[in-house]
């Protein structure tokens, strides 16, 4: 029988405890982001979507930086509305988003490009559970993973957001909207994987911390095609666009926001 030298022995140990850990971690991690979204499966290995990784887009990088200046001169106490999302959400059209959230203490923290991995990699080192405790969050993220043909994948990594969020601030309400419809028609080849998602994705609303809305349809016209009043180029709103999309998720935040 080989007698190995005690420091083979402790790396050997060591290797097979951090094998344990790293199984034991995505284990948890599997059964968190399922317990928020019954209907998202439980996937053999963590998918980049739901690892938190910045965006590498330098576009991405510099809005982050222009976040923590705003974020960093905010009374942040004082914000009671919070977006998170991608470019959707932070080039809202300012006077549409002053119209329906200006006197509601609102904070805007999209980022363009960003995904659920460089969203969870935002969320991780920002104030949200400190100083940042909004009474309701809007969600919209995920289209620009939406390209990942394994639907599923892409709904882990959106639940995994949410689970993140819930643990920082369990307080919060938070409003899932679903993936907004990409592409002129219902041929795109986006319409599917986005459809899927949003299936999947509607699980995740409780009903009592978590709520889901799906205002796509609204933007759409009775052919089910995506008009170029509504998106330019057929994936971010223009004004009209955003007037339709805040009078459609409008009842839903002011009955969670209470006015």
């Amino acid at each position: 029988m080989t007698v190995w030298p005690p420091p083979r022995r402790l790396m050997l140990g060591l290797a097979l405890a951090g094998m344990v850990a790293a199984g034991s971690a995505q284990a948890l991690a599997q059964a968190q982001a399922t317990s928020v979204c019954p209907a998202v499966p439980a996937l053999p290995t963590l998918p980049v979507e739901a690892i938190p990784a910045p965006v590498p887009v330098p576009y991405w990088n510099q809005r982050v930086q222009e976040l923590d200046k705003i974020i960093s001169s905010t009374d942040l106490a004082r914000v009671k509305l919070l977006f998170l999302g991608d470019s959707i959400t932070q080039i809202w059209d300012p006077q549409v988003f002053q119209r329906y959230y200006g006197q509601r203490a609102a904070l805007n923290m999209g980022v363009a490009s960003d995904t659920t991995q460089g969203m969870l990699w935002r969320l991780g080192r920002s104030p949200l559970g400190q100083q940042l405790k909004p009474q309701l969050v809007v969600l919209m993220i995920g289209t620009n993973n939406a390209h990942n043909p394994k639907t599923e994948e892409v709904a882990f990594g959106i639940a995994q957001t949410i689970r993140l969020i819930r643990q920082r601030v369990p307080e919060s309400k938070i409003l899932l909207i679903g993936i907004l419809p990409r592409g002129a028609t219902t041929q795109d080849w986006f319409r599917t994987p986005v459809a899927k998602i949003n299936g999947l994705i509607a699980s995740c609303a409780d009903q009592q911390h978590i709520f889901f809305v799906d205002p796509g349809a609204s933007l759409l016209d009775s052919d089910g095609n995506l008009s170029e009043r509504m998106a330019a180029d057929r994936l971010h709103l223009s004004a009209a666009g955003y007037s339709i999309l805040s009078a459609a998720i409008e009842p839903s935040v002011r009955a969670l926001l209470g006015h």
